[in-house]
């Protein structure tokens, strides 16, 4: 059987993972943050951190690396507290480097405050030159340090003064966490472009950024966070703050491909909407056909909709390599191209002499695409039509995920119908734009779907890339 290249190089890159824990009674909530990390893992695999509070005095520990390669039980024993949050990161800015790694803990004069970001700003060149001519130092090349020293700087009474004033300033996506010496704090932009989530464990609570963490901890889900609301956690339980929310613009990503798919965000769930989708390309690209096969994983459960629409058997006919790892999160293409070239295996006996109904999520360059259909027709295939369950993506991403520049982007630059010649297929179908709302519902309006139709819910008046601070 012959290696395939990473399907991944097709993948938009995900961002970060974000978690945080308060338990009055509970010592080991950095043991707990772990947990949740490792089930944040899939969004990002470049390092990972841990803060925790423990009697008002704030320490982290954070390297490169998994979430499992990162912690053991030695440095987990160290992290006791009552009060902890967590991160895991894959760079959208900043290169990928240990001093880059998150939470950031900052001091000012009223305490210390611990703070992991999830998402990106649009304004952090702007407000990066305002502050340093201020005289403000930073230490960092990440947008996320921005947003805690505006906090720090903003303080005057008390925090939520100093966030509400922070939120003013900053444009982007962005879920936070944030501890201080007595509160475990979450916050949404004013979009809710960036999930995150309420969960209740025994007597306290957690925030993360996916209901996937709240279940592996043992901790029930309560509510998402709303667009634009400050959630406050300290000893006296639980407390919002709503500041004025914009038009709720969730990317719509979340469904297609990020978020694990046993997680709900704001209200649907991940796999039905995945697998809506595919009943939906089904019917809007129906093919003749012998088996339908899935790129893993996560265009699993559309490749079932699919199969279930058509009527087509539903079979495995790539394998994936599970102890890999999801290598696209690698911070840069040559280590992607390196490292993924044992991940994925045609399964010869379910391909050959057969027509193949290859599904997938989506298709960013189309590079590996190529591979892919080349790799099927190798073990026998006597056709390959590419089934896509996103639209076409036309445009690049300015909040919180790592894409490549427009003219990378094979639907930008080729044709519909030449895509099928430039990847190697029979034939290629992508779901429409009014299918995509329909698998999530009907309602299309709350989302970013701005790499489909360049309808950005925020003005993008500065364009950068994450290395724009190194060059500085």
């Amino acid at each position: 059987m012959k290696n395939l290249g990473s399907y991944n190089d097709d993948k938009f890159h995900e961002e970060c993972g974000v978690i945080g824990i308060y338990e009055k009674d509970n010592i080991n909530t950095g043991r707990l943050t772990y947990v949740g990390l490792i089930a944040l893992q899939h969004r990002g695999q470049e390092s990972a951190g841990i803060a925790v509070n423990n009697d008002g005095i704030i320490t982290c520990y954070k390297e490169m690396g998994l979430v499992s390669e990162v912690f053991d039980n030695q440095i987990l024993n160290l992290l006791k507290g009552h009060m902890s949050i967590g991160h895991v990161r894959y760079s959208t800015m900043g290169e990928s480097f240990v001093t880059n790694a998150q939470p950031l803990v900052v001091k000012y004069k009223n305490g210390t405050i611990a703070l992991a970001h999830n998402g990106n700003l649009v304004n952090a060149q702007s407000l990066r030159h305002e502050m340093e001519d201020q005289g403000m130092i930073f230490t960092t090349s990440i947008d996320s340090e921005i947003i805690a020293s505006l906090i720090a700087k903003n303080y005057t009474t008390n925090i939520e003064e100093a966030i509400i004033r922070t939120m003013d300033k900053i444009k982007g996506a962005y879920a936070l966490t944030i501890m201080t010496n007595e509160q475990l704090i979450g916050v949404r932009d004013k979009h809710g472009m960036r999930p995150l989530v309420i969960g209740k464990i025994g007597e306290g609570y957690v925030l993360a950024s996916e209901t996937c963490a709240l279940d592996t901890i043992g901790a029930s889900f309560v509510r998402d966070v709303s667009p634009g609301e400050i959630v406050i956690i300290d000893e006296n339980g639980i407390k919002s703050i709503q500041t004025k929310a914009e038009e709720k613009a969730i990317c719509i990503f979340e469904y297609i491909y990020f978020a694990r798919p046993d997680s709900i965000i704001d209200g649907i769930g991940v796999y039905g909407a995945r697998h809506s989708a595919g009943r939906m390309l089904a019917k809007e690209h129906p093919v003749e056909a012998d088996a339908v096969i899935c790129v893993p994983d996560s265009g699993t459960p559309a490749a079932i909709g699919f199969a279930l629409e058509s009527g087509i058997p539903y079979t495995v006919g790539l394998i994936k390599n599970r102890y890999i790892g999801r290598t696209f999160i690698q911070p840069t293409q040559k280590i992607r191209e390196e490292g993924v070239s044992l991940k994925l295996n045609p399964l010869r006996e379910e391909i050959a002499g057969k027509r193949i109904v290859m599904v997938d999520d989506s298709i960013v360059r189309g590079t590996t695409s190529k591979k892919i259909v080349q790799a099927l027709r190798d073990a026998g295939a006597k056709e390959v039509h590419v089934r896509v369950s996103s639209p076409v993506i036309l445009h690049s991403c300015y909040f919180g995920i790592d894409t490549p520049s427009r003219d990378e982007l094979v639907g930008a630059t080729t044709l519909i119908d030449k895509i099928k010649d430039k990847i190697g297929a029979d034939s290629v179908g992508y779901l429409s734009h009014s299918g995509l709302v329909e698998s999530l519902g009907g309602c299309g309006k709350g989302y970013c779907t701005a790499c489909f139709s360049g309808d950005y819910p925020i003005d993008i008046t500065e364009e950068g890339d994450k290395h724009t601070f190194e060059r500085r």
